[in-house]
């Protein structure tokens, strides 16, 4: 089996990177309206009740699946699941900030998908230093 694809959630791209803030400054930011707009393209604050609907600004719906503050946000995104983890890493001012997202349609979107990705961790890590 190629490698990104599973034989459960189909292809899927995971991108992690530890960040130097407390997890709780990660959090945060991921959270808040103008972090939620820079990975997810939300106008406004990130739902954070099951079920919530959401809708991006260029058009894309989901729902959210899942919410456990501080941990992890779980949402469906057009025809994918994404899900954004925050640990905490070796000190207390380290963060891995993780993005996952299955079901994706191809190798090609999930390769597309890997340079979106890397491309939001380098803008999120660059608002928190």
């Amino acid at each position: 089996m190629p490698t990104g694809l599973t034989q459960d959630a189909g292809w899927e791209i995971g991108v992690s990177r530890t960040i130097h803030r407390p997890p709780s400054a990660v959090w945060d930011f991921v959270t808040a309206p103008e972090g939620a707009a820079l990975w997810l393209g939300l106008d406004g604050p990130l739902p954070t009740e099951k079920g919530a609907p959401y809708r991006t600004a260029d058009g894309i719906e989901g729902e959210i699946r899942s919410y456990r503050a501080r941990d992890r946000v779980r949402l469906t995104h057009g025809t994918s699941t994404l899900q954004v983890a925050v640990t905490a890493g070796s000190s207390e001012d380290r963060t891995v900030l993780r993005f996952h997202q299955e079901r994706l349609a191809s190798a090609e979107e999930r390769e597309e998908r890997r340079t979106h990705w890397k491309s939001v961790m380098d803008r999120v890590e660059a608002e928190l230093t």
